[in-house]
């Protein structure tokens, strides 16, 4: 774990490195200042010899400005090492997620990527920041304080390795029971996030359904269940300070005592027991720092697991780095089934069979459940097949690189997903180069173009994200605009036109009559109209496909799609 997140430092070795090597001037200096100290009070003060005090003085002052220096650089040095240590944790986290095929994307949810890129990294960033800074700052200040204890008083100094063990034992222990409190905080961490991401996303619903008050019961379950764990943490950790104070001060008082009977006795002077005490708080200084890092150490474990996971996650889907280009728009399911847990004892699609010719345009219907877009989703490799083979333009999809596959398929999802940002912003994703004419023609295909001009801005119209201020019937007639924009030779609409009325929905199939008879078209819908003059009709049931044919064949001897024909045209008679 520590050499995968250590390999997110690149660019930042430089400042990494520098930032232990000025602290540890710091703390050199630091340590030398008590020592200089007891030398001003033993020698200048004591004797009242001015020329020991200005000599002393100025070593001191020297002394406090080269600690200054050190500490700014290594300050300036760590922040840099840190803010780009994240920087490139949160990169190689992103990137690696955009890899993620949709079986990678279900083993995690939303939420959980979403917390493990932000606050799980700056549990990671400021242990780094701890590590470089901190945790070189204490060790070296506990052994140089304490090998400078020794060179004034070996019997003083030995009190103090007698409470390091008790110290010891007293820290593991509460890391031991810490660690367990926090690693189900993060998780539940999770749980906040996906409350707060599905409230804001269907606020509208919330608010429709005057269910603010359950959300809130919600929200505040979850938020106690935090605030108990961090107050059970703290709890915990609290025990720390009293620990490290209660053997420090009493070191201190065993300190004071003997060497107030040395100086009276003529065996250690002012100065050197001034430089003790000194010594003796910079140790104290030490523990409590030593002891902060290992509890922020236990706490950023957790993340850096957490982040490891997303890190670690290979792509179930890897296409080959070069491959054919996609001849045409035929498609062949051969014996096809698939599982979205590649068991095939809990299968969703089951022996396919089909053919599509290119140019075709094919409608699929069937009751939900029945694996309508599973099916449609296996084209472009969103997943991988089961078992059975799978051929787009007249290739096993396995041959083609992804990019190439994808390009050559255009998919709009059942969620018509829009991104902040302008019209020709969102519109520009399905081809990045389009013109202002080719986007003004997919739209018009789309039935778009007119809703579009009657906008204050036309196409240069801000879309909020997730494409909330516009219509549901306008964003889908915008996704579908944006997918004609790649050319794709397989043009595929997921219940697409759902919130379109009939009219536009038949407006928009002729334009793909006309316009792109070339491009197969798989029109999965609920609607029998959509898809009634479709070259052929899949009719599915359960993860199969029940039948296969026009409107006319599958009227006369299907009856599935008999019963969703007259239940429509009946339900279209009821409401004239």
């Amino acid at each position: 774990m520590v050499k995968k997140l250590a390999g997110c430092i690149r660019e930042y070795k430089r400042d990494t490195l520098l930032t232990p090597l000025f602290m540890v001037g710091e703390v050199v200096m630091e340590t030398i200042i008590p020592f200089v100290m007891a030398r001003l009070i033993d020698y200048g003060i004591d004797m009242g010899s001015m020329g020991a005090i200005w000599k002393y003085g100025i070593v001191l002052v020297l002394c406090a400005l080269l600690s200054l220096t050190f500490g700014v650089l290594s300050g300036r040095f760590a922040a840099t090492a840190a803010a780009g240590f994240a920087k490139n944790l949160r990169h190689d986290m992103f990137y690696n997620v955009q890899r993620f095929s949709f079986s990678n994307i279900d083993r995690f949810s939303t939420a959980s990527i979403i917390t493990r890129l932000t606050t799980d990294v700056t549990n990671v960033q400021n242990a780094f920041m701890m590590i470089i800074r901190i945790a070189v700052r204490s060790p070296m200040m506990l052994i140089f304080s304490v090998i400078m204890a020794f060179t004034i008083n070996v019997k003083v100094t030995m009190l103090l390795i007698a409470i390091l063990p008790f110290l010891a034992a007293a820290l593991f222990g509460i890391i031991r029971l810490v660690f367990p409190v926090f690693d189900r905080v993060f998780k539940t961490y999770d749980k906040l996030n996906n409350v707060v991401r599905e409230n804001i996303r269907g606020i509208r619903v919330v608010k429709a359904y005057v269910r603010e008050e359950h959300e809130v019961e919600k929200f505040n379950g979850v938020s106690e269940k935090i605030f108990l764990d961090f107050s059970k943490a703290e709890k915990l950790i609290a025990f720390n300070g009293p620990a490290m104070q209660l053997a420090i001060y009493g070191f201190m008082i065993g300190v004071s005592w003997l060497g107030a009977k040395m100086i009276v006795g003529g065996t250690m002077t002012t100065g050197e027991l001034v430089s003790l005490i000194t010594y003796a708080m910079q140790i104290l200084m030490a523990l409590m720092m030593l002891s902060i890092i290992f509890v922020m150490l236990t706490l950023a474990r957790t993340s850096a697991g957490r982040i490891c996971e997303i890190l670690d996650e290979e792509p179930d889907l890897t296409g080959r780095e070069s491959g054919p280009e996609v001849a045409d728009g035929s498609i062949e399911f051969k014996d096809v089934s698939f599982s979205y847990e590649n068991d095939m004892n809990k299968i969703c699609l089951s022996d396919i069979d089909l053919t599509i010719r290119s140019g075709e345009v094919v409608g699929i219907i069937g009751s939900t459940g029945s694996s309508k877009t599973t099916l449609v989703q296996l084209i472009p490799r969103l997943y991988d097949v089961t078992a059975g083979n799978l051929l787009v333009g007249g290739k096993n999809v396995k041959e083609y690189n992804l990019q190439t596959l994808r390009d050559a398929v255009s998919m709009v999802l059942q969620k018509n997903v829009l991104f902040s940002g302008t019209i020709k912003d969102n519109l520009r994703w399905g081809d990045p180069d389009a013109t202002e004419e080719e986007m003004v023609m997919a739209c018009q295909l789309a039935q778009a173009d007119g809703f579009i001009r009657e906008l204050p801005d036309g196409y240069d119209t801000w879309i909020e994200q997730g494409g909330t201020n516009v219509s549901g019937g306008q964003r889908q007639r915008l996704c579908i605009a944006r997918a004609l924009l790649k050319k794709p030779k397989i043009l595929i609409l997921d219940d697409s036109t759902s919130a379109v009325d009939t009219r536009t929905d038949a407006l928009i199939r002729e334009a793909f009559r006309t316009y792109i008879p070339e491009t197969t078209k798989i029109i999965i819908a609920q609607r029998i109209s959509s898809v009634q003059e479709a070259d052929q009709i899949i009719v599915m049931e359960n993860g199969r496909i029940d039948a296969v044919g026009t409107h006319e064949e599958l009227l006369a001897s299907n009856q599935i799609y008999q019963e969703a024909y007259y239940s429509q045209v009946k339900g279209g008679a009821l409401s004239e």
